[in-house]
């Protein structure tokens, strides 16, 4: 049973910076590709980052939303089982619930959250200006 558990959401003032990670469990394929979206009271979600790993070797690929290219960096763990969103230059529209999200294979630019298999619980984040 997969399992994606997030912490580091919070609270932070405008251009303030928080670090998200996710710790996954139970997942044994070789590639995977991990990220975070986000959902905002009356706003779609939003896929904001996305990497694409292969167990024990190297980041092959990351994405972002256009809407935080330059502010926010997706990255993992050595062994490929956690992953971490730091968000710097926050701004009150980056306030969400942010979820950690796996599937088996690759990532592409665009990707929506129903593109993925599993789903953390997630993890608010409250920006203020």
């Amino acid at each position: 049973q997969v399992q994606l558990a997030e912490s580091g959401g919070g609270s932070s003032q405008s251009g303030g910076s928080l670090r998200l990670s996710c710790a996954a469990s139970g997942y044994t394929g070789d590639s995977r590709c991990m990220g975070w979206f986000r959902q905002a009271p009356g706003k779609e979600r939003e896929v904001v980052a996305t990497i694409y790993n292969r167990r024990h070797g190297p980041t092959l690929t990351t994405y972002y939303g256009d809407s935080v290219k330059g502010r926010f960096t997706i990255a993992q763990d050595n062994a490929g089982n956690a992953v971490y969103l730091q968000m710097n230059n926050l701004k009150p529209e980056d306030t969400a619930m942010y979820y950690c999200v796996l599937r088996g294979g690759g990532c592409w630019s665009g990707m929506l959250p129903d593109h993925f298999e599993y789903k953390g619980q997630g993890t608010q984040v409250t920006v203020s200006s």
